[in-house]
């Protein structure tokens, strides 16, 4: 079991106060922040797991809001990709300045809107931005950004999650770096049938551990 460091932080953008869960596992070499999607937050039991999973192979995760609670039912926030995108920037900025994390590299694991939100903000910070995960995301949202994405990028969409594999087949032509596509069998937007989560985590855990840590 790793020893494992954890604070509960609060990431400022703009006025919006962006509360969030740090846990580091030592001698991590590797950052994933969680960009959630459709209202939903730190709290999220899928991406809970799937951060979980990233720890126990080395990698630390930051999951927080990008929208404060007064914001989260408000369809229009939940679906302004470019409010989303900024505020990552300002919580990628964040991790690049703080002493315990400004030395690992940066992926994003982005859920439902929150993956479109990823994309449109690596294409904005560049380089330092070294890998890209989708879970049932909608990347077509960040479409016109996305020829212009060199970070090595992973879409996964549930079998039976017919209009968002549409969506994704799309955004997946459009990309131009290094890039895959996935498509768990069975599974629908939420992944909640038996095991297709654990698909998820793992399909994200060898991304991330390949193009943060270069194992």
């Amino acid at each position: 079991m790793r020893t494992m460091t954890e604070r509960i932080v609060d990431i400022l953008s703009g006025d919006a106060h962006m509360e969030g869960i740090l846990e580091i596992p030592e001698n991590a070499q590797g950052i994933v922040l969680f960009a959630h999607g459709s209202g939903s937050g730190r709290f999220s039991p899928r991406n809970q797991y799937v951060a979980r999973v990233l720890r126990e192979a080395g990698i630390a995760t930051l999951l927080f809001d990008l929208l404060e609670n007064w914001e989260s039912d408000d369809r229009e926030k939940v679906f302004n990709i470019d409010l989303l995108a900024e505020r990552l920037l300002s919580a990628t900025g964040w991790v690049e300045e703080d002493p315990q994390t400004d030395e690992l590299s940066i992926g994003y694991f982005g859920a439902s809107t929150g993956a479109a939100a990823a994309l449109e903000a690596a294409s904005k910070w560049g380089e330092s931005i070294k890998a890209i995960v989708s879970r049932g995301g909608r990347p077509d949202l960040a479409m016109k950004y996305l020829s212009g994405i060199t970070t090595p990028t992973l879409l996964i969409v549930g079998g039976d999650d017919w209009p968002v594999i549409s969506m994704n087949q799309e955004a997946y032509d459009k990309l131009s770096g290094t890039k895959q596509m996935e498509i768990v069998p069975g599974a629908t937007h939420l992944f909640e049938e038996p095991g297709t989560l654990e698909a998820v985590a793992n399909l994200a855990k060898d991304w991330f551990v390949r193009y943060l840590t270069g194992k």
